[in-house]
């Protein structure tokens, strides 16, 4: 569709500062002189091929259309009154006026979500990556936002003036022009339904993206299985589990706990880690601190020990040399204590009984301490379970290192059957790895889905993950575009909607008026500003 598209530089304020889009000029005319002295430089690209279309489309819907948006209204000024309140609210807790220093640290981040900082980009788990979805989502927010103002303006039997896109210093925007002189003839209910257009429809899009994402999984029921095991769809280079685990396997278990979700995968990681350090024992050996789990035993035959004494330890004596890997037995009543016979004899060579074993022949052994398939709770009682002629050893750990076991399924070997009736895979297309490291940044490390392809299809592994993240960023993109808009902010929605209420519907002189208006307004633009630099700090310095 051909138009006309013109670079210019912004002769006043006509729009909102973050999406933004208070597309109208002012009821007053007072407010020419206030944002002339507010306003920013910034370039537009006015579109005029919108015009006819818009209005051909209000025109012949304007009784549905008027409905659709009065119900708006109400949603608006319900949202500018909560919104006011939290900001006075989020003002006095940060000032400290209601004497309570914990409240403070508790609140920023869910009032983030106003500036349009949604916890996809305030997570600390925040990849690159993502900035695609977050991009897509917000354009489509705001395109719909725009299309909810010019929709009531044609329906009110106003014609556009053009559509633009601009940039204001470095923020993005969109705005839509018409006549105002043809409103100010109309009610202040007809100027509130174009007001509150974009509100209406931010949120309408944000709950039809929530909703989307409830009730995806019974969407893509007939193309993919969820809720088995989460799917590994990437595993970069730099992620740790790099040549362990590849594009299509699933995760079975973490340390003998089944895996049913892609939250499991990372709480119980977290977990572990935090259980680990908590429960753990620690000995001194040689000139270094290590941390034997006592939770996490082998029953380990003592064959096996016997042949563990002709290996040769590196300098400090309790490393081990090439791929074996450092035990230490755990002292418990049913386990064979080493105090004498050939395998005590090593300890002459070596310090506080550390063993050089193989991790692939030790984790194809019997587990002893009863706390392997609860790794996540405080069981004190917890006893080794081993033989007369077996050893309970753990691995030793260096401090701020966790010893895990990772069980995965490989679904598309020839061999290999595995569903929900039987969770248990045949070992032709399953294994076992051990991780030794930092727990919770290899859980973050590697991409899952919960979506499993019925049809083994490359692309087809990828769609539901990719629909699960716009229809999330869409819908926290639409509803921070709804809250924000609906702050009493200059060039927000909020002045437009506030300065309606002020003008229209108070007894007040036209100078009170004037200065309530930018009163309220200002106080707002100043508090806006200060809370959205403590959260800045908050997340991204602190």
């Amino acid at each position: 569709m051909s138009g006309r598209w013109r670079l210019s530089k912004r002769p006043r304020a006509e729009a909102d500062a973050h999406a933004r889009v208070p597309p109208l000029l002012p009821l007053s005319t007072s407010r020419k002189g206030l944002s002339n002295a507010v306003s920013c430089w910034y370039c537009d690209c006015k579109i005029t091929s919108f015009n006819e279309p818009i209005f051909h489309f209000g025109r012949r819907h304007a009784r549905v259309l008027r409905a659709w948006f009065s119900i708006g209204i109400g949603f608006s000024l319900a949202a500018l009154a909560v919104v006011t309140t939290v900001l006075f609210l989020e003002l006095a807790i940060a000032m400290h006026i209601f004497g309570n220093s914990d409240v403070p640290h508790s609140l920023p981040i869910s009032y983030s979500s106003l500036f349009g900082l949604p916890p996809l980009i305030s997570s600390c788990n925040f990849a690159p990556a993502d900035a695609g979805y977050i991009i897509i989502s917000s354009l489509i927010s705001v395109a719909f936002h725009e299309f909810g103002h010019a929709a009531a303006v044609a329906s009110e039997g106003i014609k556009l003036e053009y559509v633009a896109v601009f940039i204001a210093l470095l923020f993005p925007g969109a705005l839509v022009a018409f006549n105002h002189d043809v409103l100010q003839d109309s009610s202040c209910f007809n100027a509130l339904r174009i007001y509150c257009a974009g509100i209406w429809h931010n949120a309408v899009l944000s709950a039809a993206s929530g909703l989307m994402l409830f009730c995806l999984p019974l969407i893509l029921f007939p193309l993919y299985l969820r809720g088995e095991s989460p799917m590994v769809l990437d595993v970069p280079s730099t992620s740790p589990l790099s040549g362990y685990l590849s594009h299509g396997h699933l995760i079975l278990s973490l340390d003998g706990m089944h895996i049913q979700n892609v939250d499991d995968w990372v709480n119980l990681s977290a977990q572990i880690s935090e259980s680990t350090f908590q429960n753990g024992t620690l000995s001194r050996l040689g000139e270094n601190d290590r941390m034997a789990n006592g939770r996490k035993g082998y029953c380990v035959p003592n064959f096996m020990l016997k042949e563990s004494n002709k290996v040769q330890f590196s300098h400090d004596q309790s490393t081990c040399f090439g791929d074996l890997t450092s035990f230490t037995s755990i002292p418990c009543v049913s386990s064979t204590v080493l105090v004498d016979g050939d395998v005590d004899d090593s300890h002459s060579n070596r310090k506080e009984g550390i063993f050089c074993l193989n991790v692939n022949d030790v984790i194809k052994l019997n587990k002893c301490i009863s706390g392997w398939d609860k790794a996540i709770i405080n069981d004190s009682t917890s006893t080794c379970m081993c033989s007369q002629d077996e050893t309970c050893l753990s691995p030793v750990q260096m401090p701020g290192s966790v010893w895990v076991e990772i069980t995965y399924l490989n679904p598309h070997s020839s061999d290999c059957f595995y569903s929900r009736e039987n969770p248990l895979p045949s070992l032709n297309c399953s294994g076992t790895f051990i991780f030794v490291g930092d727990v919770v940044s290899m859980a973050h490390s590697i991409q899952l889905t919960m979506y499993r392809p019925r049809l083994d299809f490359h692309y087809a592994r990828y769609l539901p993950d990719v629909l699960e993240r716009i229809f999330l960023c869409l819908f926290h993109a639409s509803l921070a575009l709804a809250l924000l808009n609906s702050l009493p902010v200059y060039y927000l929605d909020g002045e437009s909607i506030l300065e309606i209420i002020i003008f229209q519907l108070t007894s007040m002189s036209l100078r009170n008026k004037e200065k309530v208006l930018r009163a309220f307004l200002m106080g707002g633009t100043l508090m806006s500003i200060f809370l959205l630099l403590r959260i800045f700090f908050h997340v991204f310095v602190s």
